[in-house]
């Protein structure tokens, strides 16, 4: 974690997160570290590069995006072989193997860049030897790469997905597919490297384009604004805020990642940079070691939810359905809060049930001079929310400019402490501290390009599976089998949907997960819909399979998150999961709500009395939601109660006033009955 402007809100004692938690985060974000320095000073410089490069493109805006995209791969193939070791490979030494790959996937991806001109005139035609052996290599290497940093789900998806365009009897391999499949006549080797490899609608399509424009900026920003102290900031705010109330630490945990997911985007660092301070304090409040490790991890993997710094599918889901990415972020924020809140409630009631005591206010850190140390990490984060929703410039643009702020911040940080403490006085003086912030601003630069790798290779494998289905015509028959196996039922379809997203996540990180969802399934769900009459927004239907993808991450047996947790927690990364999943049933139950209420996305909202209806119902209608899953409100609820209270809660967040009244009526019946209940039989403490 970076340093802060905060003192260290961690009690005395308190252990750090295990090397195996930070192992884990290492291997998503930056992967090898080699011994030797010249080693380590090649990498660095190359991750610079990519950094700078990026940079100079977006301010310049005047880069051909298949050339802009073409670059953004180049460097992520040669940081994905260098710092990314193959399964029997030393991890701290780079060999002689992996130099020559990096090589060969840095000058495949960058052929086309280097040759643009003459790639654009065969936009219609077929590409000569020459490409057809370039292209050839760039897919063999880009899947070897998806192995070693994706895993084998995204790299066997894209291959059967190519398999599936050479079938038939005009293709390379002159096999009819099954007749549902059998949707065109096959292709030759060199049409598929047309599609895939010169055109823009495979490799160089809108995933890749993304990830090199608005995916690496938002990174950069939330990369500085970390080395800037602001996760640890965030975490000491909310311990300080909330450490007093019932099962406080645990209250902390969700505040403090769902602030931290402001600046992270990803779910394995917001349980490593959150849950490294809060799992042990809750651990010593009273949570057992799996349901604090749980709270985090559904906590954190909810981080992706939360505007601004959504993760990068957000921004893929933008230009898929054509709207400004400040959309996204206002149709999200609802159903984000909300899912916080319902968080917030399952940890309140898991204090109830095991009788924790609150702590004193005299252990917690002060909170306004915790408020006034960080208010400058506060002022950033909305200075990029003024340039995306007020001054409405791009997203790249408004990360960009609030990039640049925090580079100011970080270059002369050190040189405000040491003029404080004395100029002289200073560890350094004035000229040391400066180069110790521009050391700073070197590194946040670097893990930008470090942890942008996974991401660039992800989307340029994911171009792969949307080329081949625009060829194929594959969405068509995709269709036509759900249909057939729902039986034209929206709501199977719905639950078909969730449940192939969860598996996929099994294998895939969310921004892949996303895009085969919304390559493969979305316009599906999207069709069904209409064809039965309803008025679903477009954005409802990519949100939905956007939700599944994410609550992936914590899903046993492969979730990150999970294990991320269970290494600081020290229980089963398996039970952790398991648990997690159970607090993220709120999550879950979300995606089905706004499919058939857009107005929880403030769609069609008719004003501000019909705002503060639709926030108060879905609101309650999440705490009576909550309170039947944990079975718990004042006291236990009984089994009638318990299918009371979600009654109330479907009533209460569906578009309809007197349903919502009716739900109102009997959440309150069943609160009134419970709490009268307790207070005869108070709830026993079950530790």
């Amino acid at each position: 974690m970076a340093p802060s402007a905060v003192a260290p809100a961690q009690p005395e004692g308190a252990p750090p997160a295990p090397d195996a938690a930070r192992d884990i985060l290492a291997v998503e974000s930056g992967g090898r570290r080699p011994r030797a320095p010249w080693q380590r000073r090649c990498l660095f410089a190359l991750a610079l590069a990519w950094s700078l490069f990026q940079l100079a493109a977006v301010a310049s805006g005047r880069l051909n995006p298949q050339v802009l995209a073409s670059i953004h791969l180049s460097f992520g193939l040669a940081l994905a072989f260098l710092a990314y070791p193959g399964r029997h490979a030393r991890r701290d030494a780079i060999d002689w193997r992996d130099a020559l790959l990096a090589a060969a996937g840095a000058a495949c991806a960058g052929y086309v860049a280097w040759d643009y001109h003459a790639l654009s005139t065969l936009q219609g035609g077929m590409p000569v030897a020459r490409d057809v052996w370039m292209g050839s290599a760039l897919l063999a290497l880009l899947a070897l790469a998806t192995l070693r940093l994706v895993g084998w789900a995204l790299a066997a998806i894209a291959a059967l997905m190519i398999l599936y365009g050479l079938l038939g009897p005009e293709g390379l391999l002159p096999l009819r597919p099954p007749e549902l499949l059998y949707l065109h006549n096959g292709h030759p080797w060199s049409q598929v490297v047309q599609q895939l490899y010169v055109g823009t609608e495979g490799i160089w399509g809108t995933p890749i384009q993304v990830s090199a424009s608005f995916v690496f900026m938002f990174v950069l920003f939330g990369s500085l604004l970390d080395r800037a102290g602001a996760g640890h900031y965030f975490v000491t705010l909310a311990y300080s805020a909330l450490g007093g109330l019932r099962g406080g630490p645990a209250k902390a945990a969700v505040m403090g990642s769902m602030l931290d997911g402001v600046v992270s985007g990803s779910s394995t660092a917001n349980v490593v940079t959150v849950g490294t301070f809060t799992i042990p304090l809750m651990k010593r409040v009273g949570y057992p070691a799996v349901k604090a490790g749980a709270i985090e991890c559904a906590a954190s993997v909810n981080g992706q939810l939360m505007p601004p710094v959504m993760g990068a599918a957000a921004f893929i889901m933008a230009n898929f359905i054509g709207v400004p990415y400040s959309r996204i972020v206002l149709h999200a924020l609802l159903p984000a809060l909300l899912t916080y809140f319902g968080l917030m409630v399952v940890v309140h009631l898991e204090a109830v049930k095991l009788g924790l005591p609150t702590a004193r206010r005299s252990e917690l850190p002060p909170f306004w001079s915790t408020l006034r140390s960080g208010l400058h990490h506060v002022a950033v984060v909305g200075f990029l929310l003024y340039e995306l929703m007020v001054a409405r410039l791009t997203p790249e643009r408004s990360a960009l400019h609030a990039s640049a702020v925090l580079a100011l911040l970080l270059v002369l940080r050190p040189s405000w402490r040491a003029l404080r403490a004395g100029g002289g006085a200073a560890a350094h003086g004035l000229l040391g501290a400066l180069r110790d912030g521009a050391v700073d601003l070197l590194r946040g630069l670097e893990q930008t390009a470090r942890s942008m790798t996974m991401i660039a290779v992800a989307t340029g494998a994911a171009g792969i599976i949307i080329g081949m289905v625009t060829m194929t015509n594959l969405g068509y028959g995709l269709t036509e089998l759900i249909a057939a196996l729902s039986g034209h039922n929206i709501w199977l379809v719905l639950v078909l949907s969730a449940l192939t997203a969860l598996v996929l996540g099994m294998g895939l990180p969310t921004t892949a997960n996303y895009i085969v969802m919304a390559s493969l399934v979305a316009p599906v769900v999207a069709k069904l819909a209409a064809e039965q009459g309803l008025q679903v927004p477009l954005v409802a239907v990519h949100l939905f399979v956007f939700f599944f993808g994410i609550l992936a991450d914590d899903t046993p047996p492969v979730g990150l998150a999970a294990f991320a947790a269970s290494a600081i927690a020290r229980a089963d990364p398996v039970k952790i999961g398991v648990q997690a999943f159970v607090y993220d049933l709120r999550t879950a139950i979300l995606p089905f709500l706004f499919f058939f209420n857009p107005k929880l996305l403030l769609i069609g909202i008719e004003g501000p009395l019909d705002l503060a209806w639709t926030v108060g119902s879905a609101a309650l209608g999440m705490y009576a939601f909550v309170a039947a899953t944990q079975g718990i409100m004042r006291t236990r609820l009984s089994l009638p109660e318990r299918a009371l209270a979600m009654a109330a809660a479907l009533l209460l967040v569906r578009n309809d006033a007197w349903g919502g009244l009716l739900g109102l009526v009997l959440c309150a019946g069943v609160y009134a009955f419970n709490r009268r209940r307790a207070t005869a039989s108070p709830f026993p403490a079950a530790r």
